[in-house]
Formats: C-alpha cells, structure tokens, sequence
C-alpha cells in the first residue's frame, strides 16, 4: 500500500507529519482518529483530525495536498440527502428538536 507524508494542525499532533496510508483512490481516509488511552481505569479519548486540502497552486489552481484539521467536537453526523427528499427547513421538527424521519 502507499502512503502519503500528511501534516497536522491543532490538537496534539499539531505540527507533526505522519504517513497515512492511502485508500484505493490514493487519498488519506476522510477522518483520522488517534485513541489516546486511560491509565486511571476512564474510557480512552479519542482525537479526531479532518482531512482538508492544503492548498492551491496559483497559476492552475490545482491541489497540493491534503492536511489533517483538529475537529474538537468529533465526526459531523451527516444524514443521506436523496433528491426527492424536502429540504431540511421544511421538514417538520420532533420533540427533542431533531428534524423528523421522513417517510
């Protein structure tokens, strides 16, 4: 498998530069995760990284790699959009304040 030297900004590995193995499309996975454990018997903390694009060149604007971006709060929860589905303001909201199942 390949790997790719990937920087990491914020956090713990703020600074660093680890090689991440790439997926079938030769990019880094979407989301890093470093589990960190406990020693005082709590569950261990995880860190999460985002991958980001680190830049673009100036003359073709094309990508010149990805970054790894501290995310403190976690993976985003993302629900599958379908095209026949209402947009998200339009859908009725239930107790908790969480949009509605639809059908």
């Amino acid at each position: 498998m390949r790997s790719e030297n990937t920087p990491f900004r914020g956090g713990p590995l703020d600074g660093r530069v680890l090689p991440i193995l790439t997926g079938p499309t030769g990019h880094p996975p979407k989301w890093y995760e470093v589990p960190v454990p406990a020693h005082d018997g709590r569950p261990a903390t995880v860190h999460t990284y985002r991958r980001d694009p680190a830049g673009y060149t100036k003359r073709l604007g094309l990508q010149r790699g990805w970054v790894y971006v501290y995310a403190p709060d976690g993976r985003e929860r993302r629900e599958i959009r379908w095209p026949w589905q209402k947009p998200a303001a339009a859908r009725p909201k239930s107790e908790n304040g969480a949009a509605a199942p639809s059908e």
